[in-house]
Protein backbone atom coordinates (compact mmCIF):
# COMPACT_ATOMS: atom_id res chain seq x y z
CA UNK A 1 0.00 0.00 0.00
CA UNK A 2 1.36 3.32 -0.80
CA UNK A 3 2.13 5.20 2.25
CA UNK A 4 0.72 8.40 3.04
CA UNK A 5 3.87 10.84 1.75
CA UNK A 6 3.67 8.91 -1.59
CA UNK A 7 0.30 9.39 -2.07
CA UNK A 8 0.81 13.24 -1.04
CA UNK A 9 3.52 13.19 -3.48
CA UNK A 10 1.68 11.80 -6.18
CA UNK A 11 -1.55 14.30 -5.71
CA UNK A 12 1.05 17.17 -5.80
CA UNK A 13 2.41 15.74 -9.23
CA UNK A 14 -1.01 15.27 -10.39
CA UNK A 15 -2.34 18.81 -10.32
CA UNK A 16 0.82 20.46 -11.35
CA UNK A 17 -0.03 18.16 -14.60
CA UNK A 18 -3.57 19.19 -14.97
CA UNK A 19 -2.03 22.43 -14.28
CA UNK A 20 0.51 22.45 -17.10
CA UNK A 21 -2.17 20.81 -19.48
CA UNK A 22 0.58 18.32 -19.97
CA UNK A 23 0.37 14.50 -20.26
CA UNK A 24 2.09 11.86 -17.94
CA UNK A 25 2.72 8.00 -17.78
CA UNK A 26 -0.21 6.22 -15.91
CA UNK A 27 1.56 5.09 -12.44
CA UNK A 28 0.41 1.41 -13.29
CA UNK A 29 3.21 1.74 -15.75
CA UNK A 30 5.38 3.95 -14.17
CA UNK A 31 5.48 1.91 -10.62
CA UNK A 32 6.24 -1.30 -13.14
CA UNK A 33 9.51 0.15 -14.13
CA UNK A 34 10.26 1.84 -11.36
CA UNK A 35 10.54 -2.37 -9.97
CA UNK A 36 8.03 -1.39 -6.96
CA UNK A 37 6.72 -4.64 -6.38
CA UNK A 38 4.32 -3.28 -3.81
CA UNK A 39 2.46 -2.53 -6.34
CA UNK A 40 1.27 -5.34 -7.55
CA UNK A 41 -2.22 -4.85 -6.59
CA UNK A 42 -5.60 -7.69 -6.32
CA UNK A 43 -6.70 -6.70 -9.85
CA UNK A 44 -4.38 -8.44 -11.11
CA UNK A 45 -2.82 -6.15 -12.91
CA UNK A 46 0.73 -4.76 -11.98
CA UNK A 47 0.43 -1.31 -10.38
CA UNK A 48 -1.63 1.45 -8.77
CA UNK A 49 -4.70 -0.55 -6.83
CA UNK A 50 -8.44 0.88 -6.47
CA UNK A 51 -7.60 1.62 -3.01
CA UNK A 52 -4.29 3.43 -3.34
CA UNK A 53 -6.13 5.65 -6.40
CA UNK A 54 -8.59 6.65 -3.95
CA UNK A 55 -5.87 7.61 -1.35
CA UNK A 56 -4.55 10.07 -3.53
CA UNK A 57 -7.94 11.31 -4.38
CA UNK A 58 -8.32 12.02 -1.09
CA UNK A 59 -4.64 14.05 -0.79
CA UNK A 60 -6.22 15.53 -4.04
CA UNK A 61 -9.09 16.86 -2.09
CA UNK A 62 -8.01 17.98 0.94
CA UNK A 63 -5.30 20.35 -0.86
CA UNK A 64 -8.20 21.53 -3.61
CA UNK A 65 -9.94 22.52 -0.42
CA UNK A 66 -6.86 24.38 1.18
CA UNK A 67 -6.45 26.35 -1.84
CA UNK A 68 -10.20 27.26 -1.81
CA UNK A 69 -11.91 25.13 -3.70
CA UNK A 70 -15.85 24.06 -2.45
CA UNK A 71 -16.69 20.52 -3.04
CA UNK A 72 -20.20 20.36 -4.33
CA UNK A 73 -21.18 16.35 -5.03
CA UNK A 74 -19.63 13.71 -6.42
CA UNK A 75 -18.53 12.34 -10.57
CA UNK A 76 -19.53 9.21 -11.48
CA UNK A 77 -17.41 7.35 -14.23
CA UNK A 78 -17.62 4.63 -16.55
CA UNK A 79 -21.49 3.20 -15.71
CA UNK A 80 -22.01 2.83 -18.88
CA UNK A 81 -21.31 -0.67 -19.16
CA UNK A 82 -21.02 -0.94 -22.91
CA UNK A 83 -17.96 0.59 -22.60
CA UNK A 84 -16.20 -1.24 -20.09
CA UNK A 85 -14.64 -3.35 -22.85
CA UNK A 86 -13.22 -0.12 -24.86
CA UNK A 87 -11.20 0.96 -21.52
CA UNK A 88 -8.34 -0.23 -19.94
CA UNK A 89 -4.72 -1.04 -21.11
CA UNK A 90 -4.33 -5.09 -19.56
CA UNK A 91 -7.89 -5.47 -19.04
CA UNK A 92 -10.97 -4.05 -19.59
CA UNK A 93 -12.57 -1.75 -16.96
CA UNK A 94 -15.04 -4.04 -15.22
CA UNK A 95 -17.03 -1.49 -12.49
CA UNK A 96 -17.77 2.47 -12.18
CA UNK A 97 -15.55 4.59 -10.50
CA UNK A 98 -15.94 7.91 -8.41
CA UNK A 99 -14.52 11.38 -8.21
CA UNK A 100 -15.47 14.43 -5.88
CA UNK A 101 -16.83 17.08 -7.96
CA UNK A 102 -15.94 20.71 -7.14
CA UNK A 103 -17.40 24.07 -8.17
CA UNK A 104 -14.74 25.63 -10.26
CA UNK A 105 -15.29 22.71 -12.59
CA UNK A 106 -19.02 23.35 -13.11
CA UNK A 107 -21.21 25.35 -14.72
CA UNK A 108 -24.90 26.14 -14.79
CA UNK A 109 -26.69 26.93 -18.05
CA UNK A 110 -28.63 29.98 -18.55
CA UNK A 111 -29.44 28.99 -22.11
CA UNK A 112 -29.94 25.47 -24.31
CA UNK A 113 -27.17 27.25 -26.04
CA UNK A 114 -23.69 27.83 -25.09
CA UNK A 115 -19.94 28.24 -25.65
CA UNK A 116 -17.73 26.18 -24.17
CA UNK A 117 -13.59 26.89 -24.18
CA UNK A 118 -11.49 24.15 -24.39
CA UNK A 119 -8.22 26.10 -23.76
CA UNK A 120 -5.93 23.80 -21.21
CA UNK A 121 -8.08 20.76 -21.71
CA UNK A 122 -5.98 17.44 -22.49
CA UNK A 123 -7.57 15.29 -25.77
CA UNK A 124 -11.08 16.01 -24.17
CA UNK A 125 -14.44 14.31 -25.11
CA UNK A 126 -18.07 14.54 -24.17
CA UNK A 127 -19.93 13.10 -22.49
CA UNK A 128 -24.11 13.24 -22.44
CA UNK A 129 -25.58 12.44 -19.29
CA UNK A 130 -27.87 13.18 -16.26
CA UNK A 131 -26.85 15.15 -13.34
CA UNK A 132 -29.08 15.09 -10.05
CA UNK A 133 -29.31 17.16 -6.94
CA UNK A 134 -29.62 15.28 -3.45
CA UNK A 135 -32.48 17.22 -1.02
CA UNK A 136 -32.52 14.85 1.40
CA UNK A 137 -29.27 12.58 3.20
CA UNK A 138 -29.96 9.03 2.43
CA UNK A 139 -30.62 6.29 5.28
CA UNK A 140 -27.66 4.41 5.00
CA UNK A 141 -29.90 1.14 4.84
CA UNK A 142 -32.52 3.13 2.33
CA UNK A 143 -33.66 0.87 -0.59
CA UNK A 144 -33.56 2.00 -3.89
CA UNK A 145 -37.29 3.86 -3.68
CA UNK A 146 -36.06 5.79 -0.47
CA UNK A 147 -33.46 6.81 -2.41
CA UNK A 148 -35.01 8.20 -5.46
CA UNK A 149 -37.11 9.72 -3.23
CA UNK A 150 -34.43 11.72 -1.94
CA UNK A 151 -33.46 13.59 -4.92
CA UNK A 152 -34.88 16.96 -5.51
CA UNK A 153 -34.56 17.64 -9.28
CA UNK A 154 -32.69 16.38 -11.89
CA UNK A 155 -30.77 17.85 -15.33
CA UNK A 156 -29.38 17.03 -18.57
CA UNK A 157 -25.47 17.71 -18.49
CA UNK A 158 -22.28 17.37 -20.36
CA UNK A 159 -19.36 16.52 -19.23
CA UNK A 160 -16.18 17.42 -20.38
CA UNK A 161 -13.62 14.40 -19.54
CA UNK A 162 -9.89 14.83 -20.37
CA UNK A 163 -7.07 12.55 -19.61
CA UNK A 164 -3.27 13.04 -19.22
CA UNK A 165 -2.86 9.54 -20.26
CA UNK A 166 -1.49 9.37 -24.20
CA UNK A 167 -4.14 7.67 -26.47
CA UNK A 168 -6.49 7.19 -23.49
CA UNK A 169 -4.25 4.20 -22.65
CA UNK A 170 -4.75 3.45 -18.73
CA UNK A 171 -6.24 1.16 -15.80
CA UNK A 172 -9.06 2.01 -13.76
CA UNK A 173 -7.19 3.25 -10.55
CA UNK A 174 -5.02 5.26 -13.22
CA UNK A 175 -8.33 6.93 -13.65
CA UNK A 176 -9.57 7.57 -10.07
CA UNK A 177 -6.30 9.06 -9.43
CA UNK A 178 -6.35 11.42 -12.36
CA UNK A 179 -9.37 13.53 -11.18
CA UNK A 180 -11.95 10.70 -12.15
CA UNK A 181 -11.03 12.00 -15.66
CA UNK A 182 -13.09 15.30 -14.93
CA UNK A 183 -12.55 18.39 -16.86
CA UNK A 184 -15.83 20.41 -16.82
CA UNK A 185 -19.65 20.19 -16.55
CA UNK A 186 -22.02 21.85 -18.00
CA UNK A 187 -25.41 21.93 -16.45
CA UNK A 188 -29.14 22.80 -18.10
CA UNK A 189 -32.28 23.30 -16.68
CA UNK A 190 -33.04 21.65 -13.73
CA UNK A 191 -36.49 19.82 -12.99
CA UNK A 192 -38.03 19.67 -9.57
CA UNK A 193 -39.30 16.00 -9.22
CA UNK A 194 -42.14 15.78 -7.66
CA UNK A 195 -43.19 12.55 -5.20
CA UNK A 196 -45.08 10.80 -8.26
CA UNK A 197 -42.35 11.50 -10.78
CA UNK A 198 -40.12 10.03 -8.08
CA UNK A 199 -42.04 6.68 -8.32
CA UNK A 200 -41.42 5.73 -11.20
CA UNK A 201 -38.05 7.78 -12.25
CA UNK A 202 -35.99 4.37 -12.66
CA UNK A 203 -38.20 3.16 -14.99
CA UNK A 204 -38.80 6.33 -17.13
CA UNK A 205 -35.49 6.95 -17.53
CA UNK A 206 -34.29 3.51 -18.37
CA UNK A 207 -36.13 3.87 -20.98
CA UNK A 208 -35.06 7.56 -22.09
CA UNK A 209 -32.81 7.50 -24.88
CA UNK A 210 -30.50 10.44 -26.19
CA UNK A 211 -28.94 11.43 -29.44
CA UNK A 212 -25.67 13.22 -29.68
CA UNK A 213 -25.08 15.00 -33.07
CA UNK A 214 -21.25 16.68 -34.33
CA UNK A 215 -22.52 19.55 -36.35
CA UNK A 216 -25.70 18.77 -37.34
CA UNK A 217 -24.51 14.99 -38.14
CA UNK A 218 -26.12 12.31 -35.76
CA UNK A 219 -23.51 10.32 -34.23
CA UNK A 220 -24.72 8.36 -31.41
CA UNK A 221 -27.96 7.36 -29.78
CA UNK A 222 -28.11 5.98 -26.03
CA UNK A 223 -30.03 4.73 -23.35
CA UNK A 224 -30.65 5.58 -20.06
CA UNK A 225 -30.35 1.43 -19.76
CA UNK A 226 -26.89 2.03 -20.46
CA UNK A 227 -26.28 3.17 -16.86
CA UNK A 228 -26.24 0.57 -15.22
CA UNK A 229 -29.83 -0.13 -16.15
CA UNK A 230 -30.79 3.48 -15.10
CA UNK A 231 -28.77 6.59 -13.70
CA UNK A 232 -30.97 6.01 -10.28
CA UNK A 233 -29.25 2.65 -10.01
CA UNK A 234 -25.76 4.40 -10.73
CA UNK A 235 -26.83 6.52 -7.37
CA UNK A 236 -27.23 3.44 -5.45
CA UNK A 237 -24.36 2.12 -6.50
CA UNK A 238 -22.34 4.76 -5.38
CA UNK A 239 -24.27 4.81 -1.85
CA UNK A 240 -23.43 1.45 -1.54
CA UNK A 241 -19.61 1.60 -2.21
CA UNK A 242 -19.19 4.77 0.10
CA UNK A 243 -20.47 2.31 2.61
CA UNK A 244 -16.80 0.45 2.06
CA UNK A 245 -15.22 3.78 2.24
CA UNK A 246 -14.79 5.04 5.92
CA UNK A 247 -12.26 7.27 4.60
CA UNK A 248 -14.88 9.46 2.61
CA UNK A 249 -18.28 11.06 3.87
CA UNK A 250 -21.49 9.37 2.22
CA UNK A 251 -24.27 11.07 0.54
CA UNK A 252 -25.04 14.07 2.29
CA UNK A 253 -28.26 16.80 1.25
CA UNK A 254 -27.29 19.53 -1.28
CA UNK A 255 -24.93 17.35 -3.32
CA UNK A 256 -24.46 17.01 -6.89
CA UNK A 257 -24.42 13.53 -8.07
CA UNK A 258 -23.43 12.78 -11.91
CA UNK A 259 -24.29 9.55 -12.83
CA UNK A 260 -22.46 9.24 -16.25
CA UNK A 261 -22.45 9.12 -20.07
CA UNK A 262 -25.80 7.01 -22.26
CA UNK A 263 -23.18 7.04 -25.23
CA UNK A 264 -19.85 6.56 -25.97
CA UNK A 265 -16.93 9.32 -25.28
CA UNK A 266 -16.56 11.16 -28.61
CA UNK A 267 -13.14 13.46 -28.92
CA UNK A 268 -14.24 16.91 -29.39
CA UNK A 269 -12.10 19.96 -30.90
CA UNK A 270 -12.57 23.80 -31.04
CA UNK A 271 -14.80 24.65 -34.23
CA UNK A 272 -17.09 21.91 -33.57
CA UNK A 273 -20.60 22.08 -32.60
CA UNK A 274 -22.55 18.73 -30.61
CA UNK A 275 -26.01 19.09 -29.56
CA UNK A 276 -28.57 16.82 -27.86
CA UNK A 277 -32.03 15.97 -27.81
CA UNK A 278 -34.17 13.36 -25.70
CA UNK A 279 -36.86 10.83 -26.17
CA UNK A 280 -38.48 9.40 -23.25
CA UNK A 281 -38.15 12.12 -20.93
CA UNK A 282 -38.86 16.04 -20.49
CA UNK A 283 -35.66 17.22 -20.33
CA UNK A 284 -34.21 19.76 -22.80
CA UNK A 285 -30.83 19.02 -24.90
CA UNK A 286 -28.38 21.24 -25.16
CA UNK A 287 -26.00 22.79 -27.79
CA UNK A 288 -22.55 23.48 -27.20
CA UNK A 289 -20.37 25.38 -29.31
CA UNK A 290 -16.95 24.41 -28.58
CA UNK A 291 -14.23 27.72 -28.84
Amino acid sequence: MLSTSQAEQYAYQFLETRARSAFMMPLSIETESNGLDHMKGSSGVNGLTIDEAYLIMQHLDRIRKDEGEIAIGRKLGFTNRKLWPKYGAKEAIHAPIWSTLFDSTVRFLEHAVTYQSLEGAVQPRIEPEVVFKLGKTPDPDCNIEELADCLEWMAHAIEIVVSPYPEWKFEAADAVAAFGLHGTLLIGEPRMLSSASRQHLSEMLANASISLSCDESLLSAGYGSNVLDSPVYAIWHLHQLLKTQANFPPLQAGELITTGTWTDAYPVSAGQVWSTAFSGVQLPGLTVHFV
